[in-house]
């Protein structure tokens, strides 16, 4: 269902309400309209919203889907930005996103969310409560949106830093299998937002140019400011995701060097036992005619050079460095 807000000059109070708003709008030359639509439109909206603000069909097609890259097209009159917003209960890197499409024109600013939008909410009290929000036009509106929309982004990335550097210690410490999979869950969804992030980058970065239907060349700095954001979310991402990534080969390193550790341990002690294997097994067969088996001191010369070979051994690993 359509929520309309009406911003006249002159009158302090927003108005909300429903399409009635819209006669009100178009009578006054002054007057701003943003029009909000949670959940889906219809095809009563679609052709109100074609009829009253001229907005091109395939937009609203594209505006009407639940799935769709984020993108930038520009109209005769408006702009349309499609982006991928970070869905209400999204506090965390492991994330779910909605469909957020915004229309800006000279006077109206039309709004489609698939989902609750954070953004949209807080910028609805921030339009009600402050007449400066609204006085600079709705260019102005659309830019703090995407702002809004920027900056949960960056939150949640840079509340993983502390996360990957206590992983980092525990896979040079005490790293464990679930140290490794906890890595891989966040490398798959980084894999994910930084897909996102780049769209926004370029998306926003269409915006720069002056000219641009429904912002104004005063919004220049304020544009460019979100665009910093943005890359720097960008970055964020795609640091994270590469530190993932070496904690992973990190992890598989040291894992693989502990194996070959034990293996070389295991490797010595064979080293060691098979000649003594091999001399008990000399003296444990059953001839008759085996001399050493008479001899007095037989059984403790045998013992002395077992002894002595396994000492022998011992001394040249220690002098080998293995162990």
């Amino acid at each position: 269902m359509m929520e309309i807000r009406l911003i006249t000059p002159g009158i302090k109070e927003v108005a909300s309400g429903g399409p009635e708003l819209l006669e009100a709008w178009r009578s006054h030359s002054e007057a701003l309209v943003w029009v909000n639509i949670p959940g889906e439109i219809t095809p009563e909206d679609s052709e109100l919203l074609q009829s009253q603000f001229g907005l091109h069909r395939l937009a609203l097609q594209d505006a009407a889907r639940n799935r769709h890259p984020p993108k930038f097209e520009s109209f005769e009159q408006h702009s349309f930005l499609l982006f991928k917003e970070l869905s209400a209960e999204s506090d965390s890197i492991d994330c779910s996103t909605i469909q957020l499409a915004v229309f800006i024109g000279e006077r109206f600013l039309i709004t489609r969310h698939s989902g609750d939008s954070p953004a949209v909410s807080r910028m609805a009290s921030e339009v009600t409560q402050s007449r400066f929000m609204h006085a600079r036009g709705t260019g102005a509106l659309g830019v703090h949106l995407c702002r809004l929309v920027v900056q949960r982004y960056l939150k949640v990335l840079l509340a993983l830093e502390p996360r990957l550097e206590e992983l980092e210690r525990s896979v040079l410490t005490t790293g464990d299998d679930t140290v490794l999979s906890e890595l891989i869950s966040y490398k798959s969804d980084l894999t994910r937002l930084r897909r996102f992030l780049h769209y926004h980058v370029n998306l926003i970065a269409e915006l720069r140019p002056a000219g641009i239907p429904g912002f104004g060349n005063e919004l220049e700095h304020e544009i460019l400011d979100v665009y910093d954001h943005q890359e720097r979310a960008a970055s964020l991402a795609d640091l994270y995701y590469q530190q993932a990534s070496d904690l992973i080969d990190g992890y598989i390193s040291i894992s693989s060097h502990r194996l070959n550790q034990i293996m070389r341990i295991l490797t010595i002690i064979t080293a060691i036992f098979v000649p003594l294997g091999f001399l008990a097994g000399l003296y444990g067969m059953n001839f008759q005619n085996m001399p050493e088996l008479h001899s007095q001191w037989g059984y403790y010369i045998l013992l002395g050079v077992m002894s002595l070979v396994a000492t022998g051994l011992l001394l040249t690993f220690r002098r080998k460095g293995w162990l």
